[in-house]
């Protein structure tokens, strides 16, 4: 007798392949921080911590172009040949960081990998949401998102065994695996979005995947309509209740992409410089992705039941704490509480900022909504990392690279304080006077 598949545990099955991915969009990201000491130290190419901090800003700077790209080539390719590309792309651009034999070179390749990078995070966001249970959404987007911090964790771990014994190359060369392990995996069990197909009207196709994952059918009659492209796209966004929503999302998130790539770039070398030998170092960055994971499930078990608003201003405040505590010179064991807490706060609530996102923008301006925000704030992970080199290469005392990211927390946490008391937008019809006084006043 052949066992049947629930429409539960295919949705579950979809979360789980954008995790995998995610994981690998963490690892690629987060391995330039493992690696940064090997690389001041590669006398090749006479880096210093100002070239490294602008390298660092270079796959960032591509992931901005990446995901503004990702929120207009939804409406051409869909979701799921979008997130197969970016796939693809970043991994042989990893590979070619791997034998890059300059520089020059490892800058281009890496702004390149950004490009499919940028791709990854809003796609699996937007299928991870689609096809999650309604009333477990922020806790699915949150759990696929933590992936990033798996990879991160990866990357240290990694980078503990083989960087000092085989330098910083096989770092780069395991990017690759996306392309072997994860790729033909998606292409045979991957769904297109029933949202894209009801756009595109294609209803039977729709359908037929709505049914085999126990989304509901028929969809609302305004789902319906006919998908909106290139400015047309953008136009809701401009206009109340979205346009102040919107704003005010995408300085919330820039704020946090600063927080995370500034701060998980550069903590292994500024624990180099404060002491510590290189694997110590490394250990830091485990210890800030486990905090992470451990943040973003519990903020966001506690979003679904209080709401995302109050857990995002709870996590940056945490995160700014945390960077105090660290600025204060503690010992290890507490500089590792420290740590951890940094985790929580920086990719904890990026996390819960991402599912509320995606949650509260309706379906007809949510890849829009992803895709533009989410562009904003790569501007934050950008300037994160250039900021972490300038003030390393400053030479100044070792606590004033917690304090460069600690006026940011604080601003994150005031500006979450105008993000809307409601979980979702209002529907059609219903007054937006009223929703958007309440958002004013949140």
């Amino acid at each position: 007798m052949v066992a049947r598949v629930s429409p539960g545990n295919r949705g579950f099955f979809v979360g789980l392949i954008c995790f995998i991915a995610v994981v690998f969009d963490g690892y690629d990201l987060v391995v330039y921080g493992t690696t940064i000491p090997a690389l001041l130290e590669y006398e090749p190419w006479g880096l210093d911590a100002a070239e490294a901090g602008m390298i660092a800003s270079y796959a960032l700077i591509g992931m901005l172009l990446g995901t503004l790209i990702s929120g207009f080539a939804t409406d051409l390719l869909g979701r799921r040949k979008l997130f197969l590309t970016a796939i693809c792309w970043f991994s042989l651009c990893m590979l070619a960081c791997a034998l890059a034999p300059s520089s020059l070179l490892f800058g281009l390749f890496r702004f390149l990998a950004g490009i499919g990078l940028g791709g990854v995070l809003p796609t699996a966001i937007a299928l991870t949401v689609e096809f999650a249970p309604p009333h477990r959404r922020n806790f699915a987007s949150a759990i696929m998102s933590s992936g990033f911090s798996v990879g991160a964790i990866l990357a240290s771990v990694l980078g503990i065994v083989v960087i000092e014994e085989y330098g910083f190359r096989p770092m780069f060369a395991i990017g690759v695996l996306p392309l072997v392990l994860l790729a033909p995996v998606a292409w045979r069990w991957l769904p297109e979005s029933v949202d894209y197909l009801v756009s595109k009207g294609r209803l039977g196709d729709a359908e037929a995947v709505a049914r085999r994952y126990g989304i509901p059918w028929p969809p609302p009659e305004g789902a319906r309509a006919p998908r909106l492209r290139g400015r047309a796209a953008l136009r809701p966004l401009f206009r109340p209740p979205f346009l102040g929503v919107a704003a005010v999302f995408a300085v919330a998130t820039l704020i946090s992409q600063l927080f995370i790539y500034g701060l998980s770039t550069w903590l292994p070398q500024i624990m180099r410089t404060a002491g510590y030998p290189l694997g110590s170092a490394l250990s830091f960055l485990v210890a800030m992705s486990a905090g992470a994971i451990g943040g973003a499930a519990v903020m966001s078990w506690l979003a679904d039941r209080i709401g995302p608003r109050r857990v995002a201003l709870g996590g940056f405040l945490i995160g700014a704490g945390s960077l105090l505590l660290l600025s204060a010179h503690p010992p290890t064991a507490v500089l590792y509480v420290a740590v951890v807490l940094a985790g929580v706060g920086g990719n904890g609530t990026a996390v819960i900022l991402n599912g509320f996102i995606a949650t509260w923008f309706p379906a007809v301006v949510r890849a829009s909504a992803l895709g533009s925000i989410m562009t904003v704030a790569r501007f934050g992970g950008i300037l994160g990392p250039m900021l972490g080199g300038w003030i390393m290469a400053a030479g100044v005392p070792v606590n004033w690279n917690f304090y460069v990211f600690l006026l940011p927390a604080l601003a994150g946490a005031l500006v979450v304080v105008l993000l809307p008391r409601t979980r979702t937008a209002p529907p059609p019809g219903e007054p937006l006077r009223q929703h958007t006084e309440e958002v004013g006043h949140a």
